[in-house]
């Protein structure tokens, strides 16, 4: 477990390369403007998506699925980073956020 490396919400820099991979209402409610939205358990299947030759921030609600998603990330040869508390985080941080439904953005 100690392989795992985690960024906090406010070490990451608005070029960050970040990966939701909450399910698709909790997207839809709120998410990262950016984020490249796979939910966990489509990873494996589309995996072609993402970048090998790019540090990737992986981001769920609170950390336990991007944990997940980040640990199966580096053992494929990516570089992959767990944020710590997830939109949790990222929200009570104040930092911005888009709801792909039209509403207010939130975390669900």
């Amino acid at each position: 477990m100690s392989d795992i490396m985690n960024v906090t919400v406010t070490d990451l820099g608005e070029d960050a390369a970040i990966l939701d991979v909450r399910e698709d209402y909790e997207w839809e409610a709120g998410h990262v403007e950016g984020a490249l939205h796979i939910p966990l358990e489509q990873l494996p299947a589309r995996l072609e998506e993402l970048d090998p030759d790019v540090d990737i921030n992986v981001i769920c609600r609170t950390g336990g699925r991007s944990f997940r998603a980040t640990t199966w990330l580096n053992q494929n040869g990516y570089s992959a980073f767990n944020v710590v508390g997830g939109m949790g985080a990222w929200f009570e941080a104040d930092k911005p956020m888009v709801a792909a439904n039209g509403e207010t953005p939130r975390v669900l």
